[in-house]
């Protein structure tokens, strides 16, 4: 089984949203897909209201996560790691022990627009639309994802 990490800050907005969208579109019998975030402030809780009302308008349900904290173990779990921005990148890197490790991480983006090294922008200080645009991003570049899996 495939398995795939979506990484965020907080594990509240962006990869719950990805999380939720790539699985809508792969045979969850046969890849799994999960999140997290580099920091550890939300551990537990439900994603933002907001990311679940995005979600639900688009016909996702991401109620059943609980926001978890990406460590060093993830490296030998996943066999792809996305990150939403350079900032959770870095991080996520910094915590890489070998080469190998190193290149499962990928900017989610880069499905997208090769090269750039863009980041979604993160919507927790934004108002509505911000989740919107987010969503938006995401569904384009899971769909590239689910089409290469």
């Amino acid at each position: 089984m495939k398995k795939i990490l979506m990484v965020c800050l907080g594990n509240i907005c962006r990869s719950p949203l990805a999380e939720g969208i790539l699985k809508s579109k792969v045979d969850t019998s046969k890849i799994e897909v999960s999140s997290a975030g580099t920091g550890g402030w939300h551990v537990g809780e439900l994603p933002d209201p907001r990311s679940i009302e995005v979600a639900q308008q688009h016909g996702l349900d991401i109620t059943n996560q609980r926001g978890k904290q990406f460590s060093t173990y993830d490296f030998e779990i996943y066999d792809h790691i996305f990150v939403m921005d350079n900032s959770n990148y870095r991080d996520v890197v910094k915590l890489a022990t070998s080469a190998s490790e190193k290149e499962k991480v990928q900017l989610i983006l880069e499905e997208t627009h090769p090269g750039k090294k863009l980041d979604v922008p993160d919507p927790y200080y934004g108002g509505d639309q911000g989740f919107e645009n987010v969503y938006t991003m995401l569904e384009e570049a899971c769909e590239k994802i689910a089409a290469r899996l």
